[in-house]
């Protein structure tokens, strides 16, 4: 740096100085003033001046080279005592790291942070927990926070000579009022919730007169105590349903213990042949308390649709689900049926045409229940259509007949997109499940739409239907179908073959009448029979062929057991039947002694399917979930297609000890 000062003071004066000279020295060899020795005087004076003029120079620069040296060594002992006197008396902690990130300098107030700091001994890593490249400069990077003796720190960071040394200067910023303030903001951040009890009246009305109010009061005394545990505001609403508002940091407790509440409310002793069960609706972090509650509203509505006893957490797009431990308890009330057949024959006389369709590749059920709607737009003068793109064989004798009968129409998907129009009305039956869907882009394509299911309520569904009819109480579409056309004044009688594919339907969601079966399942059945359907003639039409028989028979051998009742089997290879035929062997795992759940996963051509069957105790809905699938407590199933069986069979015994441990 001092010789590149000493050639910007220099420099210009010594050319000066030269050209003059130059130029002396031409006058006075041009002069000559006579000669000496036989050489013109003037070469002797312009030898002297150049000689002199050197010696001077050389004398000169060396003075200035002495003095530049004195003034830059002040000058840098300056600046090196100003930064030394601010680095030790800097308000923020401060140190200077290696390339190697270790120690070269630091403060007083860092080694207050950092007691054990040493300079050259002490690396960032083994301090701060944190790797040297962190820390370096970058455009886009975010400060990394520590915290250290209760305080936490943004450290900043910046190099002392770009270019030359790796060296950078770390400033550590307290950042612990800002973060105690952002830590207090989110747990005093409202939340909102609403409980209903589940079946409330069945559960008074099974009770004595003299012990009704003693149920009544337990159920408020566990809610409200319940409540205080979170200090929670509670307001009880109407008389099986209370709204609560509670802060923020008391949800982490909630969701730890997985809502206790749930499994309290079982141990109240009641005369009624089924427990104590409630549906709870959390709503967090909405960007205003509206949307705070709107969002509890809506994990209500999830968590009744998947049937109560259990708490659905909604925050933002993120959904939870906690409980689901008990078997669906069936109501006896057909009000909502028969509202729903008056509804659904007036949305149908509104509308210029029907269009029906279930879910991809469609089983007995989904058929069965697009069969009997297109019986009620028939019987009230519509124009109607059912939408299937593609079947399985096991379904291929009974569409086959279907056709041949000559009395519904059957279309592909695409041509359900050329003729829909905004005066048509769409009815999804036995999915409620965007993606599920048939033809996906017919949800989009009418603003008239009803859909009909008995799964219980997923997070992704059709939002924008007219109307919905959800029942996950029901063993399957058909029985809601069929109580539906018990309704409807239009419809006196059905025709055989209609009888036996909803009695079929009913079938095989209960696996012949032996799983999630109550009262109204076998008055739909009733009403089916007395219409001509016949059970025979059902089963004729449920039956496999050899090769599927032994697809099962292979399925149940290689099934392996562990020693808390779960079976796991794989059907091997890829087969188009592999949805029915892993289904009927997952039901057939039940039949044997100790198992209380069967999983059995098979390959298609395009995807990979899992079965989960369950005694109750197990709820196989939640771990289908987790693949994206869904189902009851008791009967789920899921389709993967970016996962191979192996990978499947990995993640669904990480899920199902997860399950277990709960």
């Amino acid at each position: 740096m001092g010789n590149k000062l000493l050639k910007k003071i220099a420099i210009p004066y010594v050319m000066g100085a030269l050209i003059t000279l130059i130029l002396v020295v031409c006058v006075l060899l041009y002069k000559g003033w006579g000669e000496m020795f036989g050489v013109s005087v003037g070469f002797f004076i312009a030898a002297g001046l150049v000689i002199l003029y050197v010696l001077s120079s050389i004398f000169i620069a060396q003075m200035q080279r002495k003095w530049v040296h004195h003034f830059l060594e002040g000058v840098e002992k300056e600046v090196e005592d100003t930064l030394r006197y601010s680095l030790k008396n800097h308000p923020l902690p401060i140190c200077v790291v290696d390339g190697n990130g270790r120690l070269v300098l630091f403060n007083g107030k860092f080694k207050e942070l950092f007691p054990s700091a040493n300079v050259r001994k002490t690396g960032v890593r083994e301090l701060m927990g944190h790797e040297f490249t962190e820390f370096l400069p970058g455009d886009d990077q975010k400060p990394v926070k520590i915290t250290e003796n209760g305080r936490t720190h943004a450290i900043l960071t910046s190099y002392l000579n770009e270019g030359i040394s790796k060296n950078i200067m770390l400033y550590f910023v307290d950042m612990t009022e800002y973060e105690n303030l952002k830590v207090r903001y989110n747990d005093e951040k409202k939340c909102f919730a609403y409980i209903i009890v589940d079946n409330y009246d069945e559960l008074l009305s099974k009770s004595p007169d003299e012990k009704r109010p003693i149920v009544a009061a337990n159920i408020e005394t566990l809610i409200r105590q319940w409540s205080a545990g979170i200090d929670a505001s509670i307001l009880r609403i109407k008389k099986d349903r209370y709204h609560l508002i509670f802060d923020r940091k008391y949800f982490k407790g909630l969701s730890d213990s997985r809502f206790t509440l749930l499994d309290e409310a079982r141990e109240i002793e009641t005369d009624a042949d089924f427990p104590v069960s409630f549906s709870i609706g959390v709503g967090l972090d909405g960007n205003s308390p509206n949307q705070t509650e709107e969002y509890a509203l809506l994990a209500l509505d999830l968590a009744l649709g998947r049937g109560g006893d259990q708490a659905v957490v909604k925050s933002g797009r993120k959904v939870t689900y906690f409980g689901g431990k008990v078997q669906i308890i069936e109501k006896r009330n057909k009000g909502k049926s028969r509202v729903m057949a008056h509804a659904l024959k007036q949305l149908i006389a509104q509308s210029s045409q029907v269009i029906i369709m279930g879910h991809k590749n469609p089983d007995m059920d989904s058929f069965g229940a697009a069969i009997g709607v297109y019986r009620i737009a028939f019987a009230n003068n519509k124009k109607a259509y059912i939408v299937i793109d593609s079947y399985n064989h096991t379904l291929q004798d009974v569409y086959e007949r279907a056709e041949k009968s000559g009395s519904y129409r059957f279309i592909k998907g695409d041509e359900a997109m050329r003729i829909v129009d905004r005066d048509t009305l769409l009815v999804v039956v036995d999915t409620h499940v965007p993606g599920m869907a048939e033809c996906r882009s017919l949800l989009d394509k009418t603003e008239r739409m009803v859909v009909i299911d008995h799964h219980r309520k997923m997070e992704s569904f059709i939002d924008n239907a007219t109307l919905t009819f959800m029942e996950p109480n029901a063993s399957s579409t058909s029985e809601l179908i069929a109580e539906i056309l018990q309704y409807d004044d239009d419809i006196r009688k059905i025709n055989k073959l209609e009888a036996e594919l909803l009695l079929a339907g009913i079938f095989v969601d209960t696996n012949s009448f032996s799983v999630k079966t109550g009262t109204r399942t076998f008055e739909a059945a009733s009403w089916l029979r007395s219409n001509g359907g016949d059970s025979t003639a059902v089963r004729q039409l449920l039956q496999s062929d050899m090769a599927d028989f032994r697809q099962r028979a292979s399925i149940i051998a290689n099934a392996k057991f562990d020693k808390n009742g779960i079976a796991i089997s794989r059907n091997e290879g890829k087969h188009e039947n592999a949805q029915i035929v892993i289904a009927q062997a997952a039901d057939e795992l039940l039949d044997i002694k100790g198992i209380r759940a069967s999983f059995v996963i098979g390959e298609t051509q395009d995807e990979v399917v899992v079965s989960a069957r369950s005694l109750g105790d197990i709820n196989v809905q939640v771990i289908m979930e987790r693949f994206g699938g869904g189902g009851h407590l008791t009967m789920a199933a899921a389709q993967m297609t970016d996962m191979t069986p192996d990978e499947v069979i990995k993640k669904l015994k990480k899920y199902i000890n997860e399950a277990e441990s709960r």
